[in-house]
């Protein structure tokens, strides 16, 4: 372009007196987006003197109009044929121009979001040389059932339990398929503590003088030893649910709970019974979610965070000298699963008062003389682990990237657990790597494959490449899609996910086909997808350390059955004859539609100029928890002043969530009026975009003592959720309440708002002072 603008301004014996400017806009508010051309000329107003008759006058001395009419002389009509071949090359080059720009210029293409999903038809940057709608097809072509049920075949594995010989195998596999492919690929290893079954002795409990019981399945990262006492039933072991005990004046200290799994993790049941003083957990599976043979055992583990607790925040590379240290997330108290037998039997002899109204169990809650004693032998061993990755490098800005995983261990088979998962990963990479290989595909930025290991003892690899990496994964790596567990059942469909990809989310159901030839919006949607798919992101999710702790927008997805959660899972009962009869032997069918849905979500962020993320709906989220709080600080002032002052007051809070507001409509003002051609705006804009989730991890806490620190979705006493709790607990003069810590923790989310509105607002000149 350069160039030929030159040649122009040499034959015109001067600058160039002509510009255009193309102002491709992203209307946020569903408008056709514009094009804008502007063409200046100076030659217009040179017409009457100064102009292109006089250069071709060669005498100075008369002034002749440049309207004469020149005379059919020889010399006149050359000059005649030197204009007109002038005309002709200045056409000729603005018609290469024209041409050239046509081939260099992106591609915009429409997309129709979903009714129901707050969106509307809006403009998207494509990538440049291929149609939105041709990647799509593409990627169609390319990830099959037909494909993907050898590789299922290929990586399924009777033991890869983490650290064994079976999952170095399975890494082996991963990483040599990556290298067939022609992918840049490397490992990343890890030494990491993690505490297994006693290898000489046994686990086992007492009831009532009883023979003893030694149940196979255990909880890594329990706490060890003996305890005695009386054995209390708890429902599933939620906050609720020993709330409602202790409301019946029933003493929980020394308590052993009885609990069944189920609802929230292993490790929030343990951590809801020590608040409550307990001194051990039994949990057991019921029969109202599990169907199968009363003496199959669980496994699982207890740590209430993620990655190797005796790293808290740092990675566990070898010889790493760390003086010794836990996360405060290990338990102190003994936690161990029994199976259905064993736990029916106790429940039948319990004694006590009957059973809360709206609790299911046996008949009583069991009382003081209903005696047990617990011993959890469990030994810390050390592992080495393997994370291994590949890569496909982005044409534009290959420093960013969009990571998809899966964890490749299981306790046993974990066929659903993790092999579907590892399978349709290989085959993602291997079709969108023959996309740019062999298409014409050109991602602008880069996708990261990754097999994690150790996924089973709370995403141990992947939050150890996370901290390993975190100062550069945080501000590089702008999505994590997590293909854990997708499909477990063929009758529902569930998503977890950062709100700022809700938007994405909705227009790709729409745009992905079911195995009944419907869209997955049409199918499980059923008109309203965040009422009937979207779900919350639990705390034991492999996506949910990226997004809490990393401050990574992250999505987690499921084909799901008749029972919230697939019953084999934390088992050793998970094979591919089970999840074919939970789907009706469609395995390979639904896995393809899984990957669809993965990989073209994956392809939209890396294909458009500007990332397909939508902040308003954390302005939405803020404001809701702005209200609720200050309603429930009004409510504690009138009821209890004592406790909060009058001078106590929620707007510092609302004019951070004020700030956060005006900043969102500005980034989307910005987006509106964005120029998709220049490339250095629309990375300004994407790495606007790709603050907001790490920004609201809150500064102000330890990644050791809280290690989920985004203060709306995360776990502590820093986030919003938290700060509501208290007022709660305030309320009801709850004795853990602290009026003091409260007020502190309050200052510091308000400003951690405030920041993150800042951080949106872009440059320091358009920041909010106002606070």
């Amino acid at each position: 372009m350069d160039q030929a603008r030159s040649t122009i301004s040499k034959i015109f014996n001067g600058e160039p007196h002509s510009y255009t400017r193309f102002n491709l806009t992203q209307n946020m508010e569903g408008d056709n987006s514009q094009v804008e051309m502007k063409l200046s000329s100076d030659m217009d107003e040179e017409a009457g003197g100064n102009g292109v008759g006089e250069h071709l006058n060669h005498n100075s001395n008369n002034k002749r109009s440049t309207t004469q009419k020149f005379g059919h002389t020889p010399k006149n009509l050359c000059f005649m044929a030197a204009a007109t071949l002038l005309i002709f090359i200045i056409g000729y080059l603005i018609g290469y121009l024209v041409h050239r720009n046509k081939d260099v210029a992106p591609v915009c293409s429409a997309s129709v979001l979903p009714s129901g999903s707050g969106s509307v038809f809006r403009e998207t940057g494509a990538a440049p040389l291929m149609d939105w709608d041709d990647v799509k097809k593409l990627f169609a072509q390319k990830l099959t059932a037909a494909t993907l049920t050898p590789v299922l075949s290929a990586f399924a594995s009777e033991n890869h339990r983490a650290g064994s010989p079976g999952d170095e195998d399975l890494g082996n596999k991963v990483l040599r398929k990556f290298t067939e492919y022609g992918m840049n690929s490397w490992t990343d290893e890890h030494f990491v503590k993690v505490q297994e079954p006693p290898a000489t002795g046994y686990n086992s409990f007492t009831f009532k003088g009883d023979r003893e019981e030694r149940p196979m399945g255990f909880l890594s990262y329990s706490g060890t030893g003996t305890v005695k006492g009386s054995v209390l039933y708890g429902f599933y072991g939620e906050e609720t649910d020993f709330r409602s005990l202790r409301g019946n004046n029933i003493n929980l200290n020394g308590r052993v709970m009885l609990v069944r799994a189920g609802k929230i993790s292993f490790a929030e049941k343990v951590a809801n019974a020590a608040k409550m003083n307990a001194s051990a957990v039994l949990i057991y599976p019921d029969l109202e979610n599990y169907s199968f043979d009363e003496n199959t055992p669980l496994f699982g583990h207890v740590h209430m965070g993620s990655g190797d607790p005796y790293t808290p925040g740092f990675p566990s590379f070898n010889h790493t000298q760390f003086p010794p240290v836990q996360s405060s997330g290990l338990p102190k108290i003994l936690a161990q699963t029994i199976t259905k037998r064993m736990a029916m039997n106790i429940l039948k002899q319990l004694g006590g008062q009957s059973l809360p109204e709206g609790w299911r169990g046996y008949h009583n809650l069991g009382n003081e003389s209903d005696t047990i004693t617990v011993k959890v032998n469990n030994v810390l061993t050390e592992k080495r682990i393997n994370n291994v990755f590949g890569v496909i490098k982005g044409f534009v800005d290959a420093d960013r990237y969009v990571v998809i995983g899966a964890q490749r261990d299981a306790w046993g088979p974990g066929f659903a657990a993790s092999t579907v998962g590892t399978s349709v990963l290989v085959e993602l990479a291997r079709s969108i790597l023959d996309m740019v290989k062999n298409e014409g595909f050109k991602p602008r930025r880069s996708i990261v494959f990754a097999s994690f290991s150790a996924g089973e003892y709370g995403s141990v690899g992947a939050t150890e490449w996370l901290e390993g990496y975190l100062s550069s994964l945080s501000m590089k790596a702008f999505t994590y899609i997590n293909l854990d567990g997708i499909v477990t059942g063929q009758k529902g469909f569930k998503v977890a996910a950062s709100p700022l990809m809700h938007s994405l989310i909705a227009s790709t159901l729409n745009e992905v086909k079911s195995t009944r030839d419907k869209s997955l919006f049409m199918e499980f949607a059923q008109g309203n997808w965040e009422t009937n798919v979207l779900e919350a992101l639990k705390i034991d999710n492999a996506a949910f350390p990226f997004l809490a702790f990393s401050g990574i927008p992250s999505i987690s997805f499921r084909f799901v059955g008749d029972y919230p959660d697939y019953m084999y899972f934390n088992t050793m009962l998970d094979t591919r004859e089970r999840l074919n009869v939970a789907t009706a032997s469609q395995v390979p069918e639904l896995a393809e539609v899984a990957g669809r849905f993965a990989g073209q979500i994956a392809l939209r962020l890396v294909h458009d100029h500007l990332l397909r993320m939508d902040v308003t709906k954390y302005d939405k989220m803020i404001r809701s928890h702005v209200a609720q709080i200050n309603g429930k600080v009004k409510a504690v002032q009138r009821s209890q002043p004592q406790l909060l002052p009058k001078a106590l007051t929620v707007q510092w809070l609302i004019s951070a969530s004020g700030s956060f507001s005006r900043a969102s409509r500005g980034l989307a003002s910005d987006v509106q009026n964005s120029d998709l051609e220049d490339v250095e705006m629309c990375r300004l804009i994407n790495d606007r975009m790709m603050s907001v989730e790490r920004n609201f991890l809150s500064p102000y806490v330890s990644p050791r003592e809280s290690p989920f620190r985004h203060i709306l979705l995360g776990s502590g006493p820093h986030t919003l959720k938290a700060l509501s709790a208290h007022l709660d607990a305030l309320r009801a003069s709850i004795p853990e309440a602290d009026v003091d810590l409260f007020r502190n923790q309050f200052a510091l989310a308000t400003w951690t708002v405030q920041g993150c509105a800042n951080s949106l607002a872009g440059d320091i000149w358009s920041l909010d002072n106002e606070i």
